[in-house]
C-alpha cells in the first residue's frame, strides 16, 4: 500500500479521509464518530470542514459514521503494511507472523479505546453489517498477505474467515481488558492463534496427499452420512 501523501492540499478525496481518520478517532473518544469529530479533525489538519465532509459523504458508505469508521480501519490497515512488510516478517515463523501483525493493530489503536468501542457499535448495527463483514475480511487479507500466503484454493478462503473471527474476537476482549499493559488481551490472543494453529495442522493431515482431490461436498456428505 502506498503511503498517505503529507500535503494535504495535494490529498484526492479518497487519500483525504485516510488521513483525516486517525484524528477523527482522537476526537471520536468524546465526541462520538460525529460531525464534531469530523471538524475537529479537519480544523487540526488546516482542512476546509466543508471539503472534509465531502469526502466522507463520497465514501460510498451506507452513513457518515460508517465511512468514517471505514477510513480509520483502512488507515490502521496501512500503518500495519509499512511497519510489518513481508521482508520483515520473513524471518518468523508462521503463527509468530500472525501474532505480530493483530498485537500491532492492538498496540496502534491503545488509548483509543472509547473510540473502537463506538465503532464495534456502530459496524454491528445491521445496516452496516455487510460493510463490516467486507471490512474485516479485507484486513485479514491484508494480514495474510503480509504474512506471505499465498493460497488460491478454498484455503484462501478459511484462512481469511478464521483469522477475521480471531481478530474480532480479540477486539472485543481488548476493548474490556483494564489489565496492566493487556496482558488478559495477550493471553488471550495466544491461546486463540493456537487453537488456529492446531486446527491448521489437522486439516493438513486430513487431507494428506489428496489434496487436490478433495471434495467439500463428499466431506459434508460423511458428516451426515457417515460410514458404517
Amino acid at each position: 500500500m502506498a503511503p498517505v501523501p503529507e500535503a494535504m492540499d495535494d490529498l484526492t478525496l479518497d487519500e483525504l479521509r485516510v488521513a483525516l481518520a486517525p484524528a477523527i478517532a482522537d476526537a471520536a473518544i468524546f465526541d462520538g464518530w460525529s460531525e464534531t469529530a469530523l471538524d475537529q479533525a479537519a480544523d487540526g489538519a488546516g482542512v476546509d470542514r466543508d471539503v472534509a465532509r465531502l469526502a466522507f459523504r463520497q465514501a460510498g458508505s451506507a452513513s457518515l459514521q460508517m465511512a468514517m469508521v471505514s477510513a480509520w480501519i483502512e488507515a490502521i490497515d496501512r500503518a500495519m503494511a509499512a511497519a510489518l512488510p513481508p521482508s520483515k516478517l520473513a524471518e518468523m515463523k508462521i503463527r509468530e507472523r500472525i501474532r505480530s501483525l493483530v498485537q500491532f493493530r492492538l498496540d496502534h489503536v491503545a488509548g483509543q479505546e472509547e473510540a473502537l468501542r463506538r465503532a464495534l457499535a456502530i459496524m454491528a448495527m445491521p445496516r452496516n453489517a455487510t460493510t463490516a463483514l467486507k471490512l474485516g475480511w479485507g484486513s485479514a487479507d491484508v494480514m495474510w498477505r503480509l504474512a506471505g500466503d499465498t493460497a488460491t484454493d478454498y484455503n484462501h478462503y478459511t484462512k481469511r474467515a478464521i483469522l477475521a473471527s480471531l481478530y474480532a474476537a480479540t477486539l472485543a476482549v481488548f476493548v474490556q481488558d483494564e489489565s496492566e499493559g493487556k496482558q488478559e488481551t495477550r493471553a488471550f490472543l495466544d491461546r486463540r492463534i493456537d487453537g488456529v494453529m492446531k486446527f491448521e495442522k489437522v486439516k493438513a493431515k486430513w487431507l494428506g496427499s489428496n489434496r487436490e482431490h478433495f471434495s467439500p461436498m463428499r466431506f459434508l456428505g460423511r458428516l451426515r452420512y457417515p460410514a458404517r
